[in-house]
């Protein structure tokens, strides 16, 4: 069975697009049962905008064609030949759209995903207790512990911290470089854009309107007196509640699962990743490359697009 794909390939090297042409093209043509019509190199220099952070300059080998078998068989033969010839990057195959007006769901992780920090461990800095709590985030990102046991640990050190503490966080925040851009070609194509995060609806909400997401679902902490408890109020946003509001989203908005999107970095975005119809692994751990099917790991939002055909 022929599949119209897309293969990309993304450089993080320092000198912008060398590995990318260079490399690419090579290593493709030992990609057996694999015909490319149409080849291209996008370069992106380096870029900076308020609220984001400083994104590097990267370059993207797009090929166009059809490959004799399933995705998953030519995912693997990327990866491994990529691994083999130490490509300095990352090579995905993608579905090429026939509709490429066909409405989406694409929903970001949040924590260094969507922003580059991980905002429990902001927090934990005004406790003064950011070494203790970034060993267990770290932990809980690489799959370790169980999320919740470790979002409940990682909480209880924030007890006594003043709810004021939310909007000095919230100011502190940097968005992913081309975060912005991704969010507006994506919502000029007509689709919708979310975000879900294992973090907390104090510091996501202001963020969600700023960059103008149509959705935002995080956990919530508990205040009384004016204080954090050190303890959460309501659900907590596990692994699984991400996957059921990836499904929840696309209900909503008429849209099939395997029109979705799903980008995240870490453990607590496995089931999410898995159950979209793309799922994209972002400068992720390993527990969710393994899973995802296609990869960025150059410092770019932006970078998404090539994958979704943006």
């Amino acid at each position: 069975m022929d599949t119209s794909v897309t293969v990309v390939g993304l450089s993080t090297s320092d000198s912008v697009s060398a590995s990318v042409i260079n490399d690419v093209p090579r290593i493709l043509d030992q990609v057996g049962l694999l015909t490319l019509d149409e080849h291209s190199v996008v370069r992106s220099g380096p870029r900076h905008r308020t609220y984001e952070a400083v994104g590097p300059g990267y370059a993207t080998y797009l090929g166009v064609g059809t490959y004799r078998g399933s995705l998953e068989s030519l995912r693997r033969q990327l990866r491994n030949l990529a691994e083999s010839h130490g490509f300095d990057g990352t090579l995905s195959a993608v579905e090429t759209m026939v509709d490429p007006q066909q409405p989406r769901l694409v929903v970001f992780d949040t924590d260094s995903t969507l922003i580059t920090q991980e905002v429990i461990d902001e927090l934990a800095r005004y406790a003064g207790r950011e070494h203790e709590v970034a060993e267990v985030t770290e932990a809980a990102m690489s799959g370790e512990i169980d999320f919740e046991t470790s979002l409940r640990r990682r909480v209880k050190a924030l007890a006594g911290l003043p709810v004021s503490v939310f909007d000095e966080v919230v100011q502190n925040i940097t968005f992913t470089a081309g975060a912005y851009e991704l969010v507006r070609a994506l919502h000029d194509r007509g689709h919708t854009v979310a975000t879900v995060s294992g973090g907390f609806m104090e510091i996501l909400e202001p963020l969600a309107d700023l960059i103008g997401l149509d959705h935002a679902r995080a956990n919530r902490l508990e205040v009384a007196g004016g204080k954090l408890t050190g303890d959460l109020r309501g659900p907590v946003i596990t692994p699984e509640v991400k996957r059921e509001t990836l499904q929840e989203w696309a209900t909503l908005a008429g849209i099939s699962l395997v029109d979705t999107v799903a980008i995240g970095d870490g453990a607590n975005d496995v089931l999410m990743v898995k159950d979209a119809g793309l799922g994209v692994a972002f400068r992720a751990k390993d527990p969710l490359r393994q899973v995802a099917d296609a990869e960025v790991n150059v410092a770019r939002l932006d970078a998404v697009r090539h994958l979704l055909g943006v």
